[in-house]
């Protein structure tokens, strides 16, 4: 059962959504809250966000209306994962409990692609001290490999690791449509 209400979501969501004009110019609470009432999926969608630490706001991605984990760092309770599902169940030894894509699934969410990511980054600093899965182009995935972005000295830099690594600073973002 969930410990956030739809109020108290509500409340969180237009402090944040005030206090980040930045990453919404031109926009409006008002409209943002209806979008929100009137879908129920997005609702709950925002409450498993933010329950895991993603502290979602509404922001524009690749010219589209989103909610987006804007967390500092990844968020904390979606870490320790592999990308996929195929690549955790291959590991031989110490798989971890489930994959980012899993857990995106499940949350209703979809991972960052690397243009995304680096739109984000681009609207304020984020993973200072951890890194973040990217959903993969198949081309790269069929070969073994997986896509992760950061942030150091002050530049946004996207990597490449084994699918089936996993680390306790990296997680996964996410964003739903609105």
């Amino acid at each position: 059962m969930s410990q956030i209400t739809a109020d108290s979501l509500l409340v969180v969501l237009k402090e944040r959504f005030e206090h980040h004009t930045k990453r919404h110019p031109g926009l409006f609470w008002r409209d943002i809250e209806m979008k929100i009432e009137h879908n129920l999926n997005l609702l709950e969608t925002l409450i498993r966000m933010e329950e895991t630490g993603g502290e979602p706001d509404v922001t524009i991605l690749n010219g589209r209306l989103v909610y987006v984990d804007f967390s500092k760092e990844t968020p904390e309770k979606r870490r320790n994962l592999c990308y996929d599902e195929e690549a955790r169940l291959s590991r031989k030894k110490f798989p971890p409990e489930t994959s980012a894509e899993k857990v995106a699934e499940m949350m209703g969410i979809e991972l960052l692609d690397e243009s995304q990511y680096r739109e984000i980054q681009a609207i304020e600093p984020l993973d200072l001290k951890t890194s973040s899965w990217l959903k993969t182009p198949p081309a790269l995935r069929d070969l073994g490999g997986a896509l992760f972005g950061d942030r150091r000295y002050n530049r946004t830099f996207i990597y490449h690791n084994g699918a089936d690594s996993y680390y306790g600073v990296r997680g996964f973002r996410g964003y739903i449509l609105l």
